[in-house]
């Protein structure tokens, strides 16, 4: 069924996340060696990448012929996936200049991943954590919905391997990424 809403546009009644103080755990710790399928065909350890990597996790991406699972709009923080992606897109520039890699992961599949990234003409790669082995391993906030484990939205700055800042909730999500890069440029790498 062909979606009738606009997937770029965030409704102005989305309901807003709170801090649950579920990512308290996360500043500060070191990632597993856990290689991840990519949507470019390879598998990337963010644990042994060098220099600082930003990982923007989404619940899942909207395709526009598909409806979104009923009460979608409903879960706060779950609705916007692309324009949050697009974000990181248009500013992916400026993180580059800043020596930083970016990178989306959610527990869809790389295949639907795929989809996404080359509609939305995203300069970076997207990471499927299709088999939870992330999840598992560092716990970050995740719901259920419709038999789908789906992680809530966050954003980890990442430096040799260790979480350096975790952005989380993350509302309204297409501002994550001018945020992200505002956060690097006032911490500059030590």
């Amino acid at each position: 069924m062909a979606r009738t809403d606009n997937l770029h546009q965030l409704p102005a009644d989305l309901p807003v996340p709170v801090d649950d103080g579920a990512c308290d755990h996360l500043p500060g710790i070191w990632l597993p060696s856990m290689p991840l399928p990519t949507t470019a065909g390879r598998a990337i350890d963010l644990a042994s990448l060098p220099g600082r990597t930003v990982v923007y996790a989404y619940p899942r991406t909207g395709r526009p012929d598909q409806a979104m699972p009923p009460g979608w709009d409903a879960i706060p923080g779950a609705r916007g996936c692309t324009p949050q992606s697009c974000a990181f897109r248009d500013h992916h520039g400026e993180l580059r200049a800043l020596s930083v890699q970016v990178f989306g992961l959610s527990t869809q599949d790389t295949t639907y991943q795929r989809e996404a990234a080359e509609r939305l003409h995203l300069p970076f790669e997207l990471l499927s954590d299709v088999d939870l082995a992330f999840a598992s391993a560092l716990r970050p906030p995740t719901f259920e919905l419709h038999g789908m484990t789906l992680m809530k939205r966050l954003t980890l700055v990442v430096a040799g391997g260790r979480i350096e800042h975790v952005f989380y909730p993350v509302f309204p999500p297409d501002r994550n990424a001018g945020d992200v890069v505002a956060w690097l440029e006032a911490h500059p790498p030590g």
